[in-house]
């Protein structure tokens, strides 16, 4: 058994609350759980668990950023195509329809916001549906 050390010293009080705490739910002395923690700020291997935590979870929103951007460059690249097509096919409304077609373009609107917000309290995403599509025609084509 190893040689032990007396020491006094002092602690806020909360911290000591926390100590208590813990030396109740993991059932170990209060002693033992002041050492581990002096140990591991001695040791320097802290400053290392940190630096691995950090790269761990930059690699993880770097990742995370470009999904994001590929999802932006689809998004960009739909509404491109959209407008084109629809720029394209879409004929010269005569002045006589001009507010009828007006009342129904505030109608296609509405409709197109009650929609959207359906799908997006849903959780249903183009992208995701886009996925799943060319999953599907890929898997078909193998």
């Amino acid at each position: 058994m190893t040689k032990r050390a007396r020491m006094n010293v002092y602690f806020d009080p909360e911290l000591l609350k926390q100590v208590e705490a813990l030396s109740l739910r993991r059932k170990v002395s209060k002693s033992a759980i002041i050492e581990a923690a002096v140990a591991s700020f001695l040791s320097g291997d802290t400053a290392d668990r940190l630096e691995a935590a950090m790269s761990r979870r930059l690699d993880k929103l770097g990742r995370q950023i470009d999904g994001l951007d590929e999802d932006l460059a689809i998004l960009g690249e739909t509404l491109s195509l959209f407008i084109r097509f629809w720029l394209t096919i879409t004929p010269p409304i005569p002045e006589a329809g001009k507010d009828a077609a007006r009342a129904k373009g505030v109608e296609r609107f509405e409709g197109f916001m009650q929609m959207l917000g359906k799908r997006l309290a849903t959780g249903d995403r183009f992208l995701k549906e886009l996925s799943r599509d060319v999953e599907t025609t890929n898997h078909n084509l193998d």
